[in-house]
């Protein structure tokens, strides 16, 4: 797995700049490394809706160190580019997610509302 500075380095080589001007995007797209550290933490951002979230974040565009205005999308793009070689939606991840029965175990609170039973 690319750790985010070589990302970053990436980026800085594409658009110009230093690593340092794309080092916070490329981090926040790995930050779920936190909780899986595999391939697996991908799923939560590399794929286009993703992308779409990390330009919520930091803006249409980001201005690097040496003025050049680069827009986010292109960022979050080569980024699940350079990991995966393709950009896949959320389907694509979640078709490949084997259910388990404890994934589709609900409680019925609709009837517990209706019936005016306390909520636990």
């Amino acid at each position: 797995m690319a750790h985010a500075y070589y990302h970053a380095l990436s980026s800085a080589k594409k658009w110009g700049g230093t690593a340092d001007d794309f080092l916070p995007l490329h981090n926040w797209m790995d930050e779920s490394k936190m909780m899986e550290a595999d391939f697996r933490h991908r799923v939560l951002r590399h794929h286009c809706e993703g992308i779409f979230m990390m330009e919520r974040f930091f803006g249409a565009t980001i201005t690097t160190s040496t003025g050049r205005v680069v827009p986010v999308r292109l960022i979050g793009e080569q980024h699940v580019l350079e990991d995966l070689g393709f950009i896949p939606s959320l389907a694509d991840w979640v078709r490949c997610i084997r259910p388990e029965p404890w994934m589709g175990r609900s409680r019925p609170v609709q009837k517990q509302v209706e019936a005016g039973a306390p909520h636990p």
